[in-house]
């Protein structure tokens, strides 16, 4: 069965925000690695709408080839959507959900013609599913700074839950990444 995995980007406050954070190149390298191993990406409407950044970059690359890189990995991994506005994507790898978030992930989960990893990037997906029980790994950045406000990651969580350390990656910005595994609830 294949693994959803929450990765999600926060400040040391618990703000997850994806305008604000420490975007160098190390982190872009990370991520379009990390992409390698996604077999489909999870997105509300909000945070698709701000990816669709990337799909820009496939079509008039910025010259960096660090950001460059990570559009094009971004670009082939399909995406799908859960909006109740949204009438199409704009985009040939994303697709909008014909089923409710609990149904959708239950069918990518049993999908064996592929291993690879389903990847959850929105805040609101990431509550849902992990209030479902739907989360297997948490992959969370820590950017070394203080927004002070904004939608906090873990707010809206229902009951304790204990974690797993599985690893950690420490980057040179002095962002850190904290895989964990969630074990009880």
């Amino acid at each position: 069965m294949r693994k959803v995995i929450a990765a999600i980007n926060m400040t040391i406050d618990g703000i997850c925000d994806h305008t604000v954070g420490i975007p160098d190149e190390e982190l872009h390298l990370h991520y379009a690695k990390l992409l390698e191993n996604a077999g489909d990406l999870l997105y509300g409407r909000t945070t698709y709408l701000l990816m669709q950044f990337w799909q820009n970059l496939v079509v008039n690359p910025s010259g960096q080839k660090s950001m460059d890189d990570f559009a094009l990995a971004m670009d082939k991994v399909p995406k799908t959507v859960f909006s109740n506005t949204l009438k199409h994507t704009g985009w040939n790898s994303a697709k909008l959900a014909t089923n409710d978030l609990k149904k959708e992930v239950l069918a990518l989960k049993q999908q064996s013609h592929t291993s690879k990893e389903i990847f959850v990037g929105s805040r609101s997906l990431i509550i849902q599913l992990f209030n479902l029980n739907l989360i297997d790994e948490f992959q969370i950045c820590i950017h070394p700074m203080i927004v002070g406000k904004g939608p906090q990651l873990f707010d809206q969580l229902k009951g304790q839950t204990v974690f797993k350390l599985l690893k950690t990656k420490t980057f040179d910005s002095g962002s850190i990444v904290l895989y964990y595994q969630p074990i009880k609830k």
